[in-house]
């Protein structure tokens, strides 16, 4: 097996963990942010925020790594996808910014007016954010008309039934993992709101993965085949197997006292098996339903200096994530303060 071969394969490994990486680790940040909807205490709102404000930055730098690869690794892939969800992935970035900034702003607003305009901008930024992501998601799986290797559609191809839909999904699995996140991190009559919230979008959440699910395979008779051919259904059937284990293991510890962390690893479990899932229906389309992933790549002499990168900033992006996160472990209290 040559270079050009393993190459790719070992990229796209590292770029689905670094968009994985992302959605669940920012994917609370922003769910947190979509809550403040349903808070309508101002200390409370305080708290939810004070949960992620030392980590929600060093989560966004999955983002960046993995859009940085797809541009490095697979250039082919990077023109035709992003001229093909331009509107989606620029209304993302410019709410992750709005976000941002309002991240910062609401706690220096002076007047209650300021405070909710802040607010409202925290929450509309989140939400636009994954909205969007989903747009992404759902117009990359129903698949991209590319002609000798350009885009070759229109600007508003992504816009499609299937697309609003993984976009409405990915809100709600988002406001679960962060109500689960809360869970872990909150505690008193804001945790006890959290976990009602939380089993009501754990059921919202399962509705739609099976939604999902069922119509993926209907877009394109590739993910048919996929999900139906030997070998590949020795990949596929433990998925939904596995999504319902942890089912039973949400309703069993979202009202136990003593698993607080117990219902985020099973909402984070459900997006690692929708990914996987995912996975083995595009495997090896980047660009589904025709550009796989060696078509797409850069010469093996660029994957290879890249590599050298990579093997250097992911150890060093998981080291700075996992020590923040062991420094502000632990239940975040009133009087705690982050910003």
């Amino acid at each position: 097996m040559d270079q050009a071969h393993w190459l790719p394969i070992i990229w796209a490994c590292i770029a689905s963990f670094t968009i994985l990486a992302y959605i669940t680790l920012d994917g609370f940040d922003l769910g947190v942010g979509m809550l403040f909807a349903v808070e309508g205490e101002k200390h409370d709102r305080d708290v939810m925020v004070n949960t992620v404000a030392p980590v929600w930055d060093g989560n966004e730098t999955w983002l960046i790594l993995g859009g940085a690869a797809l541009y490095g690794v697979f250039p082919v892939a990077y023109s035709t996808i992003l001229p093909a969800l331009y509107p989606p992935i620029i209304a993302m970035l410019l709410a992750l910014i709005f976000r941002g900034v309002a991240f910062e702003f609401r706690f220096r607003a002076e007047t209650k007016r300021g405070q909710a305009i802040w607010d409202f901008a925290f929450f509309g930024g989140s939400l636009v954010a994954g909205f969007a992501q989903g747009l992404i998601l759902g117009g990359l799986i129903q698949g991209i008309k590319v002609v000798n290797g350009q885009y070759a559609g229109g600007w508003w191809d992504w816009l499609t039934g299937f697309s609003i839909f993984c976009g409405i999904a990915t809100v709600i699995g988002y406001a679960l993992l962060g109500a689960c996140w809360l869970v872990w991190r909150t505690g008193g009559e804001l945790q006890t709101r959290v976990r009602r919230q939380a089993k009501l979008l754990a059921a919202i959440t399962l509705a739609l993965i099976v939604v999902v699910s069922l119509w993926t395979p209907t877009l394109n008779l590739t993910y048919l085949r996929h999900w139906n051919v030997w070998p590949r259904m020795i990949y596929v059937a433990p998925v939904p197997v596995l999504v319902v284990l942890l089912a039973l293991v949400f309703w069993r510890t979202i009202d136990d006292e003593g698993h607080h962390i117990a219902p985020l690893i099973c909402a984070l479990g459900w997006f690692f098996l929708c990914f996987t899932g995912l996975g083995i229906s595009v495997w090896p389309f980047i660009v589904p339903p025709g550009i796989n992933i060696w078509e797409a790549s850069s010469p093996p002499s660029s994957q290879k200096f890249l590599l050298v990168g990579a093997a250097v900033l992911i150890p060093t992006i998981l080291a700075y994530s996992a020590y923040a996160y062991y420094v502000f472990r632990g239940k975040v209290d009133t009087e705690t303060h982050y910003h």
